[in-house]
């Protein structure tokens, strides 16, 4: 049995082979997307920069460990770079530009300008990982957010503060319909965060569905889909960052992230190019762990603060509501948006499903009288989908159902007030007039 000395001796002998961390390292090893990296010594989160073998540096992030190895992604693509590359760390984080000085401008998920406009004039910068509001400190949602979209401020009436989720597949018009928020909604502040989209797409909507006066007010960050993960990943939450900024200065800023999904791809890749195992559908626990850290940073600040009212796409892969990621996403925001490709296709725009969509925040900032009205319209139209197969082969008999003659009878009205031209803005007060004056229409047909 070994003594006290003996064993001292031993865990000495341990102590003194094992390799040294310095200030300088080596990739050994490039698996898929991430780089192996030995000797040096740093922290998760921290950059640092590779030579390429034309004698250049890129960025990196450090994103994991194994034993004395550190794996590292790159900001950008992985070039002109060999195993025993030099490995180095860079003086300064990944730091975020602040100030009014933003307006109008787009930018990466570092921070770059990318539209050709000259460097950012401002002089401010802080740090990308901002302070978590204690939630008995958050000012609760008492105010109205005029949205400009009759279907939203009507039936769906979103508070300042909130956080909603916009879930659609493709090609169903979510992209037009945050153009119409963006230009429309009654904010001092609009970030917008386009992640993972094409590069076409980037540019149309910045000119076409975000406009010239949109741009006045409004600062893009923008991470098409041809970005490494890791730069997507930060972009959103460059745009969270920049949105808390103005947020702790006391204005009401409105951010809109396009999409949620694409954030929990990045993430996705990230985690198993490091070795994690897959669980729901190919997705890692840590995706599920950083979706709710990235959404409860948006909301109101304290008492005395401003406000982010968020809206998030979610991708749902052929339509699927039920999607790891739309579920995961339904249970921690205030709401949802449905958008029903069916409704797309006959040209009902904006195509929001009445019958799937709820704000869970309406009561708590609408009438009495009003909430009343929304949940009866919503009824309605329910009763009427439900009939509409009858009625398109003629086999719906009138008097069956007095509700569903009703609902029947109103259908023209409410579809008129579910529509909207995209270029077309129609404020609180006379979303709310429209929808009295069908609701009054709809108590005259019920006697």
């Amino acid at each position: 049995m070994l003594n006290f000395l003996e064993t001292f001796d031993q865990f000495n002998h341990l102590k003194l082979s094992t390799p040294q961390l310095s200030s300088q390292g080596r990739v050994t090893k490039i698996m898929g997307l991430a780089l192996e990296v030995d000797g040096l010594k740093v922290a998760i989160g921290d950059v640092c920069e590779v030579r390429t073998t034309k004698g250049e540096f890129l960025d990196v992030e450090v994103v994991g460990f194994s034993s004395q190895a550190a794996y590292m992604m790159p900001l950008t693509r992985i070039t002109n770079i060999v195993a025993g590359a030099l490995v180095r760390p860079k003086k300064r984080n990944i730091e975020v530009p602040k100030g009014m000085s933003l307006l109008g401008r787009v930018i990466d998920g570092i921070g770059n300008p990318i539209d050709g406009k000259g460097e950012l004039l401002n002089e401010e910068f802080i740090p990308i990982e901002g302070e978590i509001i204690n939630p008995l400190n958050r000012k609760p949602i008492s105010e109205t957010l005029d949205v400009g979209v009759r279907a939203i401020n009507g039936l769906f009436t979103v508070g300042k503060g909130q956080r909603m989720g916009l879930f659609a597949g493709s090609g169903v018009g979510k992209s037009v319909l945050l153009g119409m928020m963006t230009k429309f909604t009654e904010a001092d502040i609009v970030v917008v965060g386009l992640i993972g989209e094409r590069g076409r797409e980037v540019k149309e909507f910045i000119d076409h569905n975000l406009g010239e006066e949109g741009r006045k007010r409004s600062i893009v960050v923008a991470s098409p889909a041809d970005d490494s993960p890791l730069m997507r990943l930060r972009a959103t939450e460059m745009a969270t960052r920049i949105a808390e900024g103005f947020r702790d200065e006391g204005k009401n800023v409105l951010l809109l992230m396009d999409s949620l999904t694409r954030y929990a791809q990045a993430q996705r890749e990230i985690a198993l190019a490091i070795g994690e195992p897959p669980a729901t559908k190919g997705y890692p626990p840590s995706v599920f762990a950083k979706l709710p850290k990235i959404v409860e940073r948006a909301g109101n600040g304290d008492e005395d603060g401003g406000s982010i009212t968020a809206f998030y796409t979610v991708l749902t892969e052929g339509d699927d509501n039920q999607d790891p990621i739309a579920d995961s996403a339904r249970a921690i925001l205030d709401g949802h948006l449905v958008l029903n490709r069916s409704l797309a296709e006959k040209g009902h725009y904006p195509a929001i499903d009445p019958e799937m969509s709820i704000s869970r925040a309406m009561n708590q900032i609408v009438t009495e009288e009003k909430l009343k009205q929304a949940q009866w319209l919503r009824r309605l139209w329910s009763k009427y989908s439900e009939n509409k197969e009858l009625l398109t082969v003629g086999a719906y008999v009138a008097g069956a159902d007095r509700e569903s003659d009703v609902a029947i009878q109103a259908a023209p009205a409410m579809e008129a007030f579910l529509n909207q031209s995209f270029n077309e803005k129609i404020n609180l007060e006379n979303s709310d007039n429209d929808l009295n004056l069908i609701m009054t229409e709809v108590g005259n047909l019920l006697g």
